[in-house]
């Protein structure tokens, strides 16, 4: 027999980025990012903004493990909710409740959050948009959750098949949402810079009338390429 599990387990201390980094990727799109970490790195595409109006965050993830159908795992991230930090919600993508509405929300943005990310589905729609803080869920529903847990805050979970730790940088766009892990920050920084100049190359480029990019067009002239009649 087990004995049932605490209420809420809460990690309190965990390596958090500079401000420095966070300002290096603030407003940088969330493909440039991706490209940085060799083309992964992003949430799985049905993690959606709410709001269409308010869709770019860039901050700090702190993690809570809800599990379905309850909430009380949020409040614990409520608490380690510092300026800058983006609340990552773990519901193992729970369909049949709402993990938090528009005051949860407006707590989170109290508490100096700059967005929102959940596997699960939040509420109150009306509210959300007078929140006015960037909020990404897999769906919309007028369901409840309960307060009861188990659940964790401050600890590694994994959301929308990505690995989140406390401490990481997620950043989101109208392309979606993107988890750089806290040990390959300064090589996305790093590598940053180069990405921007290709792509920018290639954009003047394109603007310019470039009709086939020029990796295709080496391979379409090649032996590799066999023409059928």
């Amino acid at each position: 027999m087990i004995e049932d599990p605490p209420l809420l387990k809460i990690k309190r201390s965990f390596p958090r980025p500079t401000s420095a980094q966070v300002a290096k990727l603030s407003g940088v799109a969330t493909g440039f990012v991706v490209d940085c970490m060799d083309g992964r790195g992003a949430l799985h595409a049905n993690i959606k903004p709410i709001d269409a109006s308010q869709t770019s965050f860039c901050g700090v993830a702190v993690t809570c493990d809800c599990g379905p159908a309850d909430n009380l795992a949020v409040f614990g991230a409520l608490d380690l909710c510092q300026q800058g930090d983006v609340l990552v919600l773990a519901t193992d993508a729970f369909e049949a409740t709402a993990v938090i509405g528009d005051l949860v929300l407006g707590m989170a943005k109290n508490s100096g959050a700059v967005g929102l990310v959940t596997d699960g589905y939040v509420r109150d729609i009306v509210g959300i948009q007078e929140v006015a803080l960037p909020c990404y869920a897999a769906g919309v529903t007028p369901n409840s959750p309960a307060r009861n847990g188990p659940g964790t805050a401050g600890l590694p979970v994994t959301m929308a098949g990505v690995h989140i730790n406390s401490g990481d940088i997620i950043l989101g766009d109208l392309d979606g949402v993107v988890v750089v892990p806290h040990n390959k920050i300064d090589t996305v920084i790093e590598r940053l810079a180069g990405v921007l100049a290709a792509e920018a190359e290639l954009d003047a480029r394109v603007k310019g009338g470039l009709k086939m990019a020029d990796f295709a067009r080496e391979i379409l002239d090649s032996n590799r390429v066999i023409e059928v009649d």
